[in-house]
């Protein structure tokens, strides 16, 4: 019984952060918004993550593909680590830059366009 109500706390605890945000930034609801946009504004060129996203692209289709590196089936733990090594690091990357877009869209909504005169 002690075990179910701190795992429900837990699941809760997670729940609400992942609703409102870490440390006060972007909801996932919002970051995950945010994705499309900020793919059309690097396609675009306004944007400067070209790499990251091309890095993120990559690391969900070796998840996806059923192609691996170490596979699965012969070598059992080592066969999925490498999967949840990026899975770990493509969830980072995800929430890390789209906080940075998500920032640069609130200054770039502060920015005049124009030209600098010297």
């Amino acid at each position: 019984m002690a075990k179910t109500l701190r795992r429900s706390a837990a699941f809760t605890a997670l729940a609400r952060a992942l609703a409102t945000g870490a440390r006060g930034g972007p909801s996932l609801g919002a970051r995950l918004a945010a994705l499309p946009r900020m793919i059309r504004a690097t396609a675009r060129r306004e944007y400067d993550g070209g790499l990251r996203l091309a890095l993120m692209a990559a690391a969900t289709a070796y998840i996806a593909s059923p192609i691996d590196l170490i596979p699965e089936i012969p070598l059992m733990v080592l066969g999925l680590a490498d999967d949840a090594v990026l899975v770990a690091w493509l969830a980072g990357s995800v929430l890390a830059e789209t906080e940075r877009f998500l920032e640069w869209e609130t200054r770039r909504g502060q920015v005049i366009p124009g030209h600098v005169v010297p």
